[in-house]
């Protein structure tokens, strides 16, 4: 795949829908996302660390990968979460946890929105965490979406995960600075666990003008461990149209 030199415009998701659960994939987005999951395949190479993601999107790289593996390739693979963790091994793909490897040459993963400025909002499967662990620790991040997922500006909720311990007091802080926060339950009406053991809360806001004033106030907050907001990270972007592939060089 040629790497567009001067990316093509790109076709922003202009709805303000992409709130969670409201809607299910169009068969045309899952095409998208099993395309797009195994051009980014291609960008692992033989001997590499490579950090992976987790969410839908992702689900199509490991069965690829998975395919490669089993061809030949040698790679190491570190997880995100406890369900690509299983995924991956099912398939036979050799990982190891972030603690057993020195370095990480890539990670590939999804992204729930992507704005102008190639700021993103993860989380929506509650691995944001884990996701940024392995993001920063990694010598590149790419991320791989369809073109639903391109916004002007970001309008996803932002999710938190947070201690238990105190939660609901946090909501009530979160609520008196206007963020419209709301804990995340399962259908049965269970608080959603990550797999640190703990809640999340989601930001439903209008849009997000200055993520990064957004992610400092967060950050100064006891009991969040950490916020979906993932700035400046990302490297490459692959974006997904119905007539190919899009690569974004970001940073």
């Amino acid at each position: 795949m040629t790497k567009l030199k001067k990316p093509r415009k790109i076709k922003y998701n202009l709805k303000n829908e992409r709130l969670r659960g409201q809607s299910m994939d169009s068969e045309i987005v899952k095409q998208q996302k099993a395309q797009v999951g195994r051009e980014a395949v291609n960008y692992i190479h033989d001997g590499m660390v490579i950090g992976i993601g987790s969410g839908s999107t992702m689900w199509y790289l490991v069965e690829e990968l998975g395919k490669r593996v089993k061809a030949g390739l040698n790679i190491i693979g570190v997880p995100t979460s406890n369900f690509t963790k299983k995924h991956a091994e099912k398939l036979g793909i050799p990982i190891k946890d972030i603690d057993d490897v020195d370095h990480i040459d890539l990670t590939i993963d999804g992204a729930d929105q992507i704005d102008a400025n190639y700021q993103g909002i993860k989380g929506g499967g509650a691995s944001h965490l884990m996701e940024k662990i392995v993001a920063t620790n990694s010598t590149k991040n790419m991320w791989i979406v369809d073109e639903t997922k391109m916004v002007p500006t970001l309008n996803y909720p932002v999710p938190l995960e947070v201690i238990p311990y105190g939660s609901k007091q946090l909501e009530k802080k979160l609520k008196k600075m206007g963020l419209n926060p709301r804990l995340r339950y399962k259908d049965n009406g269970e608080f959603v666990r990550t797999d640190s053991n703990n809640y999340i809360i989601d930001l439903y806001l209008p849009h997000i003008n200055n993520p990064t004033k957004l992610a400092e106030q967060l950050d100064t907050m006891v009991g969040i461990v950490e916020h979906g907001l993932f700035l400046d990270i990302v490297n490459t972007i692959i974006v997904q149209h119905p007539d190919g592939p899009q690569i974004i060089e970001a940073r």
